[in-house]
This record gives C-alpha cells, structure tokens and sequence, in this order.
C-alpha cells in the first residue's frame, strides 16, 4: 500500500493552496503537443488542467486510492478521455511508448530514499522520452528556519487538517505526518541539494537545461525550491 492512500480524500483539501507551478507545468505540457507522462499523479492537481487545456496525460501514481480520485475529477471536469492513469511506481513506469515530456510534480522525487532509487527513477524517466526531449520535475531543500519553525509541531495546515514534521539534518529526512477527519498517514521524503539533483541526472544522461529557483522561472540563486529542466541527451 501506499502511504497516499489513508488520505486520497484528504489530499485536495491539505493542497488546497498548492497552485503556483500549475500554469507552469500546464504551459510545458501544451508546448510539447503531448503526450505527456506526469509521474506521482496524484490526484491529478496537475494533470487534469493539462487535460482541461487540451493535451493528453497518462497519469502513473502507486496509490489505487489517489488515481480513483484523480479519474473522478477527470470525469468531473470532462477531461477523462485525455487522462490515461496507470498504477506504477517512479521505478519502473508501465509506459511503452516514447513521449515528448515527462513531468514529475510537487517534489514527488523525494520520496527516493537513497542514490541508488534515484538513479532508478531517473533512468526510468530517460527511457520514456524520445531523444532530445525533456524531463521537468520540482525539488526542495530546507532552510535553518523552515526547520526551526515547525520541527514536531502540530500545524494547521488547512482547516481541520494537520500535518507534524519531523525533520533529521544529519540524514536529510523529513518525516511528515498528516492527519484529518478522512484519514492520517505518515510518509518520509529524503532531500539533496541542488549539485547533487545535476549530478545523478547527468549520469542518467540528461543535460540540465536550466535550473530555476521558482515557478516564474528565475533562475536559482539558492534558496529552499529547484526546478529543473532536463534533456535526454543520450
């Protein structure tokens, strides 16, 4: 089971507030012409847009219960056509066929524990794109103060939902708990700092294109948020 599943219908309200990389993701959706793989699906925050603004998706996520939603709010927003969802993992994705874009959302990635998964997903990622086509995923690492603030504390995220983090520096995990009245679960994300993020996707035989700091695209000058644009180059 995946830990999103004790929350599928906790999930649209605790991210309720999360839409700033929408317009960006949704924007590079309709310049690749489709279609598009967004991996950690969800329930689909980012992919029903990009099928509302006419592109197809094929949606992979581990968590049956998140793509049950997602294909009610496809069904929702009269979309369902254009979103393909699929159970898989970050590993090993049931996509054959090449695409021009693979997306990989809202810091997905950092549920890979160590090097070695990442490498995995990475190369997995690789596989699905035809050459010269791109691989565009968001990533974090936090600061002093973001860990400061909110080490082992119930916060409030949204009403009546709240989520406690537990930060370890030293190993560079967080684990977060969620609760709410639909449902609690506990999950752990390992971050790296941006060289690091370059690195392992050059020896997954990408070129990083470009590195932004934010969704508007400034371009990254340090700070908790990286965007990165990669090319399959091999």
């Amino acid at each position: 089971m995946s830990a999103y599943d004790a929350i599928a219908r906790l999930y649209d309200p605790w991210s309720r507030s999360v839409i700033e990389d929408v317009a960006f993701y949704v924007g590079l959706a309709a310049q690749s012409g489709g279609p598009v793989v967004e991996l950690g699906v969800g329930t689909g925050r980012i992919a029903v847009p990009i099928a509302t603004a006419g592109v197809a998706v094929i949606g992979v996520d581990s968590s049956r219960a998140m793509l049950e939603v997602c294909g009610e709010r496809a069904a929702q927003a009269g979309v369902a056509r254009l979103v393909d969802l699929r159970v898989g993992d970050l590993a090993d994705p049931p996509v054959r066929e090449p695409v021009p874009l693979v997306l990989c959302p809202f810091r997905a990635y950092l549920h890979l524990e160590d090097d070695e998964a990442r490498l995995a997903a990475l190369a997995a990622a690789h596989r699905l794109l035809a050459p010269g086509c791109r691989l565009v995923f968001d990533v974090f690492a936090p600061g002093p103060e973001d860990v400061e603030e909110t080490h082992a504390r119930w916060l409030e995220r949204e009403p009546g939902i709240w989520e406690r983090a537990h930060w370890d520096t030293e190993a560079r995990r967080l684990t977060l708990d969620v609760r709410g009245e639909s449902g609690e679960t506990t999950m752990t994300l390992s971050w790296l700092r941006p060289d690091e993020w370059r690195a392992l996707l050059e020896r997954a035989g990408f070129e990083v294109e470009a590195l932004y700091g934010w969704f508007d695209r400034r371009p990254y000058a340090g700070g908790e948020d990286a965007v990165f644009v990669a090319r399959r180059s091999s």
